[in-house]
């Protein structure tokens, strides 16, 4: 049974209050989820164009719902912003931690953002860290910075690790829903963390220590960059024996054991592209397995714009259209999308190149704003992200405003036999690349 927070963390909700560093896809989340439930929360972050568009309502991460919990928090003096830290009980650091060019962990945002607390500590505080980071960080970085609080760590400043499990556009029901890891330095930096996280978590709280929780976050997106790159090899494959490897996947994973996830044009996000090289930096003669899925996905965006060169090669002067530049469908993060590797190429190549995705609002070159003007002259349309737009889109409507009818599918969007019945030409990472032949498969019941 987990013991309640105690002293200065249990004196109920009201004179509870968090201080949240960085306010990023992650932060500010979980900043307003605890304000929704009635604490006081203040957030934090060193741009001031973060702070000034909460200040005022516009958040600057489109996520459902954050808009409303954003103005209502505020509304209520639950939530205040700025870019310096407040006295607190609990301070939640949730700062950005980038790869550096080597694939190693640039850890700069952790040290600053505990550095910047450390005059605002007191006894009896609460820290805890949610940034994904390599195994020990806790120990051989956290810890050495917060000892010139001179609070005896572990009695009377508490540290713990928590890292985060959600996914973008579902943030604040998994948030509620999904299971919490917590590892703490002690049992009772643990028990604290649990006991704060238990204002809004549902999902069961599993209490380990500050080492495990760190890499348990690394195996999660470890090893669901494994299983694309085992998709991305299997794709490979398909294509060279002539199979249609979307529905083999699709079979395959009628059995029960069985999980294939799908290709596509790499591995974005700041998640899964970057996660692995954590324990690769850690130990790097044993994480074989994990060193070779990174280079088959980060090699990934390369093989496509060869297929796109290929399918090109004999049009004057192509004009080619990629759709969608967040590196998953329905959001509009573009952090390590692999889009953004393929335009660039293409660019650098000389290429004519156009872009559209209805839920980016960045300005960038050759970015247009509708559909029909992504079709419009275009030789080739390539889709790399599955926005639910996308699997929509009424071919009859745009194929006289292509120039080329041809059609590049990495993420499985279309149906090659409708584009084939309009006269497109549809050719599809992981397929054979001969006439289509419809899905041969079918489930006969008993």
């Amino acid at each position: 049974m987990l013991t309640r927070i105690n002293t200065r963390l249990d004196k109920g909700s009201r004179a509870l209050k968090i201080c949240v560093i960085g306010l990023g896809y992650i932060g500010l989340p979980t900043a307003v989820m605890f304000a929704k439930y009635g604490l006081r929360v203040h957030g934090v972050d060193v741009n001031s164009e973060v702070v000034t568009s909460l200040i005022h309502n516009n958040p600057h991460i489109n996520e459902p719902g954050l808009k409303e919990i954003v103005t209502d928090v505020i509304h209520r003096g639950l939530l205040t912003v700025s870019s310096e830290p407040e006295e607190a009980n609990v301070f939640i650091i949730a700062v950005q931690t980038p790869i550096n060019p080597d694939k190693t962990a640039n850890l700069e945002y952790v040290k600053i953002a505990a550095e910047n607390i450390v005059p605002f500590l007191k006894k009896g505080d609460l820290v805890i860290l949610e940034s994904t980071v390599p195994p020990r960080t806790v120990e051989d970085v956290l810890i050495p910075t917060l000892q010139r609080s001179k609070l005896e760590i572990g009695s009377e400043l508490f540290i713990a690790y928590s890292p985060e499990r959600v996914l973008p556009g579902k943030l604040f029901e998994e948030l509620v829903t999904n299971d919490r890891i917590v590892g703490g330095i002690n049992l009772l930096s643990s028990q604290k963390t649990a006991d704060l996280y238990k204002h809004f978590v549902k999902g069961n709280i599993h209490i380990t220590d500050a080492g495990t929780a760190e890499i348990v976050k690394l195996i999660e997106n470890s090893y669901r960059d494994i299983n694309i790159a085992f998709a991305n090899e299997l794709a490979r494959i398909a294509e060279v024996i002539g199979i249609d490897i979307w529905q083999a996947i699709k079979l395959a994973n009628s059995h029960p054991r069985v999980h294939v996830h799908n290709p596509g044009p790499g591995v974005g996000g700041h998640c899964i592209a970057v996660d692995p090289w954590f324990l690769v930096e850690k130990a790097p003669r044993e994480a074989e397995l994990i060193t070779l899925a990174r280079s088959i996905n980060d090699s990934t965006p390369q093989r496509v714009i060869r297929m796109i060169e290929t399918a090109v090669r004999e049009i004057n002067q192509p004009v080619i259209t990629l759709l969608g530049l967040a590196f998953k469908g329905n959001i509009d993060d573009m952090r390590e999308s692999p889009s953004l590797v393929i335009m660039n190429a293409l660019i650098m190549k000389g290429y004519n190149v156009k872009v559209f995705d209805p839920l980016i609002k960045t300005a960038m070159e050759g970015k247009v704003t509708t559909l029909e003007e992504a079709a419009r002259d275009s030789d080739c349309l390539v889709f790399l992200t599955d926005h639910d737009q996308f699997r929509t889109i009424d071919y009859s409507l745009i194929k006289d405003l292509l120039r080329t009818k041809m059609v590049l599918d990495m993420k499985n969007v279309t149906e090659r036999n409708e584009l084939t019945d309009l006269g497109i030409t549809c050719i599809k990472i992981g397929s054979s690349q001969h006439e289509p032949q419809g899905d041969r498969s079918y489930v006969q019941k008993n």
